[in-house]
This record gives structure tokens, sequence and C-alpha cells, in this order.
């Protein structure tokens, strides 16, 4: 049939050969028949390959995307170690010199950037990613978001950034203005380029008790516009901005003290990374103790814990690590341990410190610092000490920096 001769078939007995001389028919019909399966076989093989490269395609797809991003939403439960290596954490310490952003010298704070990027002129940077870095037992969602800023932002640590939401604010009918986060990374940033930087932010949501779920008209515009923010993404940023948070570099025998509640941890990420995990000047003459104290209710809410466990195991004789967790731990008196009673319990070591020279930092929730602050005094009077005249004694020094919201 001229179908079966289409695909390469041939019947003997249409063949005139056969007819004419025997030999030559039988030859035919063998050379036939192995065409035949050649040409069968060479079929099959190319609708495999055709399948095969699809699936290729496919799965490359799939499985490289172009930035490495873990999806944020309120329903979302990642294990805070899995998230943690997504981000690579860097064992300390990072080999490649750092100096291409520091001051001469290195200490001198008299040209540190400041508003470089005001309200009516913000800086169009873009996101390279977003991250949920608690677990799925965490009060709330919190994120790691990296931003690219091209080096046209440069800051340094302690410093914060503004973020400028898009759309209008119902209660003034005005666009929305600059929220302020503390930056979470050093002036190299994450990437060590100086053209990145790092906002620790949680997502603020607000549970109305009569709904009996979230509702989303009073959720947090900019820290929601931030948690849901895609790769490539641009945002306004404003500032840097601040100068009371800033390292005591001039002094590295000094000791620094770090008191963060939440996402108050931000400030003293870019401490610990610049004086422990980046190859620096600061980081080689730092001769002090740094000591964390951080303030969360469980396990699953602390941030960034890995980094500082291994900054923790290089450097046990300059790096000290202490946490609380309302939920899971108690105080002394039997209660739920707040980062006033981890205060209390080293309060002694804490005002040695301070009468060494130490500089002590605040970060997170205002409302710790009541609770802190009576600590102290009661540490103060234990030690037959004024509590005014220490605290303005240490102000004065420059020893004491606070900043919350």
């Amino acid at each position: 049939p001229k179908t079966a001769r289409a695909f390469g078939y041939i019947d003997p007995t249409h063949s005139r050969s056969s007819r004419v001389n025997p030999a030559m028919s039988r030859l035919a019909t063998q050379l036939s028949a192995t065409l035949n399966v050649v040409l069968a076989l060479a079929f099959v093989a190319l609708v495999i390959n055709v399948k095969t490269q699809q699936s290729v395609v496919g799965s490359s797809i799939v499985r490289t995307p172009t930035h490495k991003i873990i999806p944020v939403t309120p329903s979302m439960r990642v294990n805070s170690r899995a998230a943690s290596q997504s981000r690579n954490i860097i064992a300390p310490q990072s080999t490649a010199r750092l100096d291409f952003l520091e001051a001469s010298p290195y200490y001198d704070q008299s040209g540190i950037p400041v508003n470089t990027h005001k309200n009516k002129a913000p800086l169009t940077a873009k996101v390279v990613s977003v991250e949920r870095i608690v677990g799925p037992k965490a009060t709330g969602e919190t994120c790691n978001i990296v931003i690219d800023h091209e080096g046209k932002m440069p800051y340094w640590e302690g410093q914060s950034a503004g973020v400028i939401p898009p759309g209008i604010d119902p209660k003034r009918n005005k666009p929305y203005g600059v929220r302020l986060y503390s930056i979470a990374s050093t002036r190299y940033g994450d990437k060590f380029d100086g053209k990145t930087m790092t906002l620790c932010v949680r997502r603020a949501t607000y549970w109305d008790p009569e709904l009996g779920r979230e509702d989303p008209a009073k959720k947090g515009v900019c820290s929601n516009y931030l948690c849901d923010a895609k790769p490539g993404q641009e945002l306004a940023l404003t500032g840097p901005s601040g100068k009371v948070m800033l390292m005591p570099e001039k002094t590295p025998e000094a000791p620094i003290i770090m008191l963060a509640t939440g996402t108050g941890i931000a400030p003293y990420r870019g401490f610990l990374r610049r004086l422990f995990v980046e190859n620096t000047e600061a980081g080689e003459k730092f001769k002090g103790l740094a000591w964390l104290f951080l303030g969360v209710a469980n396990s699953d809410a602390l941030l960034y814990d890995d980094d500082w466990k291994a900054i923790q195991e290089k450097y046990p004789e300059k790096f000290r690590y202490d946490v609380a967790l309302s939920r899971e731990q108690k105080n002394a008196k039997g209660g739920k341990m707040y980062i006033q009673d981890k205060v209390e319990e080293y309060g002694k070591e804490v005002f040695e410190l301070m009468n060494l020279g130490a500089h002590i930092y605040f970060c997170g929730l205002k409302g710790m610092m009541p609770g802190v602050l009576g600590a102290m005094e009661g540490v103060a009077k234990s030690q037959g000490l004024s509590w005014e005249d220490t605290l303005s004694k240490w102000k004065k020094a420059g020893q004491w920096h606070v900043e919350v919201y």
C-alpha cells in the first residue's frame, strides 16, 4: 500500500523483480526486512531522545531557580536549621581581606555617610532574596531580606535604612511615609562586594479575637510589603541614618554588650560579622569581649542562632551568647524568663565590664527597657551604688546606646 511504502515498508509481492529473478527476490526480501528493523529502531530512539530532552529542560527549570528564595506566607512552616543552611552560613573567618570601604584610620567616624538618599529623592534598589528564618512554632514570621543597592548607598554597621512602601495611606490620604529598619549586615554586605544590605523584618499582623482570625486591614503595611517581595522587585530606599548604635572601634579593647529582643538582633548581626566573620582590620584588632543577649518566645523564634553558635565555637574566649526564652525557660523566681532576668542573673559581670569601659547596646521593642532598667537598678543597689549616678556616668562616657521602637 502507498501508506506502508511512505514509512519505508516494501511488500515483496508487489516487486516486479520477484517474478523475473527468484534469487534477486529473496535478496530484496532480506534487505527489506533488515531496513524495516533499522528504521523502526531509529524511530524509537528519536522519540526517546525527544522525551529525555524535554525532561531535562523541565527539571532544570524547577531545580535551578534564578534566586534563592523561600516563599513567605503566613501558612508556611520552615525548619529554622534548614533555613539557615540555605543561607550558606560562612564559617569564620572569610579569607579575602576587606578594606575598600574603610575609613583612614578604620575607626574614624568623621566621614560616616548619613542621609545620602532623602525621602523626596529615594534610591531605587532591587530585592535579591527573601527567606523565612524562624521555625514552625515561632510566634510570628521573620524574614531575612537581601537588597541590591549597587554600591550607591554606603553605610556603617549600626545604621538604619528607610523603606517607602507604595500606595496611599487611607488615614492621611497621602502616600505612605518612610519606615526605618536597622541594617542587619556589614558595610560589605553578605556578598562582600559592598553592593547589598540585609534587613531582618518581622511580618506585622493583627489577630482579631472577635473575628477569630487575622484582620488584613490592620496588618503592617511595610513589613508585609517586604516579606511578600519577590526577587527583582524594586524598592524605594532612604538613608542611611543614625549614629547612636555605632561600634566603639577606636577602643578595640572595650567589651561590647548587646541586648536584643526579636528583630532587634539586626545591628548586632552586622557587629558580629565584622568582628568574627569578615577579614577586616576591625576584627583583627578587636581585643575585647562581645556578649550577646537575645530574648525571644521560644527556640523556633531564635534568629541566626546557628551563626552565633558557629562564632562561639570558633572564638569561645571573645564571644558569649545567652538567650532568654520566655515560653520555655524559668527565671530564678519560677516565672517566665525574659531578657531582664538574664541581665539580673549576670548583673555583677555586666557591671564589672561596664566599669572597665564596656559599651552596652539595647535594640528591640521599647517595652524591654523598663524591665531591663529595673534589673540593673537592683544590681546597683545590691552593690551599694547609686543607680542614677552610675547611669549618668555611663551615658556621659558614651557607653550607653539605645535604639528601641
